[in-house]
């Protein structure tokens, strides 16, 4: 009778969470139904903004409903953050996160209303994509050793910009003041749109942004691109040497994307998000799209994109603690 009332038992377990997925499994068979979200905590026209609108495009085009790109710009990206986390688990509002939001900002800002972790169930990563120095044409210097011989000569007095405090672009700058022993002074800006804008104008004396933002101006000969912060050339700049091939052995800083939704998602609809991604982001089409604006294109498992934030956010605090970046005042 024992064995019989532990097998009875077993297949109560199993009625029961059979009974439990039930509403999970039927809901993503039927998703989506109704447009979908896309969350970005930053404003038009960053490689963010261009990454969202670009992958919800070729999501709607795949499941025939709109998906909708909702630019949410805040400091560090913040605000998308929270509208994320407290959004219902259903799949209909998806957030773009960055290496800024999830590793980043938590390193700066120990008492964010949100846990980068706990918070958020992670679908998949989409790309990486490294930080570009750029300067005006008529600026004396060619290459990055000739740029530190030029920043040398005048400490104190020259200055860079970045689309904002505590991003990538922030901290390849400042990681390249303490590598060469610089003294520049640093202006953060809103995004990168602004941060151009400034620098064409001639108001900074150079740029660390984004790849995708500063391509068309240097291949419009209106800037000038010294170095990447990838490990290797890129496919988009092929002229343009690496830091370390520039005399800086071992200089990186690429920042990283991926998608995540609400916490307590259904595992069905997380997988069925998860799958549709990685069909896009392996196209041919879409790395070939993404490499023309120096974005390399990456996929993941939900399961290894939450292993690798835990690693990013360790890595990152170090970075910032070693650099002495702190919370903005």
């Amino acid at each position: 009778m024992k064995g019989v009332w532990s097998g009875r038992r077993c297949t109560l377990r199993a009625m029961l969470l059979a009974a439990a997925l039930a509403p999970a499994v039927a809901s993503s068979q039927g998703y989506p139904s109704r447009p979908v979200r896309f969350i970005v905590g930053f404003v038009p026209g960053g490689v963010a903004d261009l990454m969202a609108r670009s992958l919800g495009q070729k999501l709607s085009e795949a499941w025939g409903q709109q998906v909708i790109t909702d630019n949410r710009p805040s400091s560090g990206g913040v605000l998308s953050m929270q509208i994320t986390a407290n959004a219902a688990p259903d799949g209909y509002t998806l957030l773009l996160g960055s290496s800024t939001q999830f590793s980043i900002t938590p390193a700066l800002r120990p008492n964010l209303p949100y846990d980068p972790v706990r918070d958020y169930t992670p679908i998949s990563r989409i790309a990486m994509t490294p930080v570009i120095l750029t300067v005006q044409p008529s600026f004396p210097a060619k290459s990055i050793p000739e740029l530190i011989q030029v920043a040398k000569s005048k400490p104190g007095q020259m200055n860079y910009g970045s689309p904002g405090y505590g991003g990538a672009p922030h901290i390849a700058a400042e990681l390249l003041k303490r590598t060469a022993g610089l003294d520049i002074v640093h202006v953060p800006f809103k995004g990168g749109g602004e941060s151009i804008v400034a620098l064409l104008g001639g108001h900074l004396q150079m740029l660390f942004g984004a790849v995708s933002t500063s391509l068309p101006h240097v291949k419009g000969g209106r800037l000038r691109a010294l170095g990447v912060t990838s490990t290797k050339r890129l496919t988009a700049t092929p002229d343009v040497p690496t830091f370390a091939e520039s005399g800086l052995p071992g200089f990186e800083v690429e920042q990283w994307y991926g998608i995540f939704a609400p916490p307590a998602m259904p595992p069905a609809i997380t997988r069925k998000l998860n799958q549709a991604l990685v069909r896009i982001l392996e196209s041919d089409q879409l790395r070939k799209e993404f490499s023309g604006q120096g974005i390399e294109v990456v996929s993941s498992t939900p399961e290894s994109l939450a292993t690798y934030v835990k690693a990013e956010r360790a890595r990152w605090g170090k970075v910032l603690n070693d650099l002495g970046i702190k919370e903005q005042p």
